[in-house]
């Protein structure tokens, strides 16, 4: 029998799997210790300022020149420089009559192209002229080139005019300014479309009767492309488009101005020849041919009108609609003048 003295001390035996053990052996001296001093930030690879010190080194060590930052400090924070834009902005302006029109117009030019062995006409012949006459750099290029330039769906017949963008016009501006000249304003604005053909086709018809511009918004709508260039024939040199960054508010502005405003929509309570007020300042405003007008610009017009046409015909397309309601509009107006 043990004695009492000889018995283990509570808790001095350590049970495990094989068994009791007596004392650890000093497998837990270091947490007795304590832990050792915490690094610097710096020299923790998982820290922010560890991550900047090993870019700094690496960027060092590609031959940069390594930026003194105090250990642990935040980086300095720098505004990121634009780097200069890669891509041409221009537009090329494709066709023999749009080519024209557009250096009588004596709008920006950067450069002509035109094709080898070209055959001339008297339209060739003037925009050499012009072109000499401005300075303007002339390029002779081979017939794929110059397809590859103006885009391959384009007709340019031999030649094409290298132009910086648009630079739209404010339409309040527009109007004051027509205004200004004791011009009675007609203007068409654009709500939802995004064809350029149609856009081309809606300025050619608004310089043909007497229109002073045209309004397109800023968003969901065409701009004044190549195409529309291209499709205007040359009228969109003369006849300003002007950018609104909000339809509606430019509708109702335009309203304040006295200018009466006019949607173009099949379901239109007026017929198109019964419109008197076409003789005042009129705003005609074209839907998409698929969606036509949206609920916000149908609100705020002074009348939604229609153009009759046969019922085996669902709609007209919007540069035609456009077309015919000017062409109304044009004849009133004339008439009116008689009287």
């Amino acid at each position: 029998m043990k004695s009492p003295g000889n018995k283990p001390r509570a808790g001095a035996v350590r049970k495990g799997r094989k068994g009791p053990q007596v004392g650890s052996g000093g497998q837990g001296r270091q947490a007795l210790e304590g832990k050792k001093p915490t690094p610097k930030a710096v020299d923790r690879p998982y820290h922010p300022a560890g991550k900047r010190r090993a870019a700094a080194d690496r960027f060092e060590a590609a031959g940069g020149r390594k930026k003194q930052v105090p250990d642990g400090a935040a980086p300095q924070r720098t505004q990121a420089r634009r780097s200069p834009k890669t891509s041409d902005e221009s537009e090329m302006v494709t066709g023999r009559n749009s080519v024209l029109e557009a250096l009588r117009a004596k709008i920006p030019v950067t450069t002509l192209y035109m094709a080898a062995r070209i055959e001339f006409d008297d339209r060739v012949k003037e925009i050499l002229q012009i072109a000499t006459t401005r300075g303007v750099p002339i390029l002779e290029v081979m017939r794929p080139e110059l397809d590859r330039l103006a885009g391959f769906d384009s007709v340019h017949q031999g030649v094409a005019l290298k132009v910086p963008p648009y630079e739209y016009a404010h339409p309040i501006e527009l109007l004051e300014k027509v205004v200004s000249r004791g011009q009675v304003p007609l203007f068409v604005a654009l709500d939802g479309i995004t064809d350029p053909r149609n856009l081309g086709a809606i300025i050619r018809s608004v310089a043909a009767f007497g229109g002073q511009g045209v309004i397109v918004p800023q968003r969901r709508s065409v701009g004044l492309t190549a195409s529309a260039w291209k499709t205007s024939a040359g009228a969109a040199a003369r006849t300003p488009v002007a950018m609104a960054s909000n339809l509606t508010q430019t509708i109702k502005a335009f309203k304040a101005q006295g200018v009466f405003v006019l949607g173009l929509d099949g379901d239109g309570d007026v017929s198109l020849p019964q419109l008197a007020l076409a003789k005042e300042p009129v705003l005609i405003v074209v839907g998409s041919e698929g969606k036509g007008l949206s609920r916000l610009v149908t609100e705020n017009c002074d009348a939604v009108v229609s153009i009759p046409i046969s019922s085996s015909t669902e709609s007209l397309n919007a540069g035609i609609a456009a077309s015919v309601t000017l062409y109304e509009i044009s004849k009133l107006r004339a008439a009116a003048k008689r009287k």
